[in-house]
């Protein structure tokens, strides 16, 4: 189970007891911040695309939509999200736990600044009814394989 693995990925940094575990699901924004008890612009949603041939991450908060002409400028190619079967098979965890955590090598992270207005937020952690409560330089610093923070959200501002 993915948890498991966010769980022992954790260990090794002293915050494993920090993942929070509902009795309701967290599999979407609005359902995540039903659970953890915010708005739903402090999830931190985990989208998962296709860039020549390899998967990445793209962390951004609840409220905010990828533009993909800022996506493209960014990474050369059109925005092509992964199936829900390619993410769990690429990215190793299913839709609706998506994290940026406990990744394979060649899964790249990269965060949104769509983050960055909020002290905290609530990236899920590895199943469909689980959140952590990190900072963003947390959030950098735990993210498997991080490359950088991007802008290449909108309607957020």
């Amino acid at each position: 189970m993915s948890i498991q693995k966010v769980r022992a990925y954790f260990a090794q940094f002293g915050i494993a007891d920090r993942i929070r575990e509902f009795e309701v699901s967290s599999a979407t924004v609005e359902l995540a911040a039903v659970a953890v008890g915010v708005e739903g612009a402090r999830i931190a949603k985990s989208l998962s695309f296709k860039v020549d041939g390899r998967p990445i991450l793209v962390v951004a908060a609840g409220d905010a939509k990828v533009d993909n002409a800022r996506y493209k400028a960014r990474f050369h190619t059109k925005a092509k999200m992964l199936t829900h079967e390619e993410a769990h098979e690429r990215i190793g965890h299913d839709v609706g736990g998506v994290c940026p955590f406990a990744l394979p090598e060649d899964v790249q992270v990269y965060l949104d600044v769509s983050l960055r207005r909020f002290d905290t937020v609530f990236p899920a952690a590895g199943s469909s009814n689980s959140a952590v409560e990190l900072t963003c330089a947390e959030l950098e610093k735990y993210a498997s394989n991080f490359v950088e923070w991007v802008d290449v959200c909108k309607a957020w501002q």
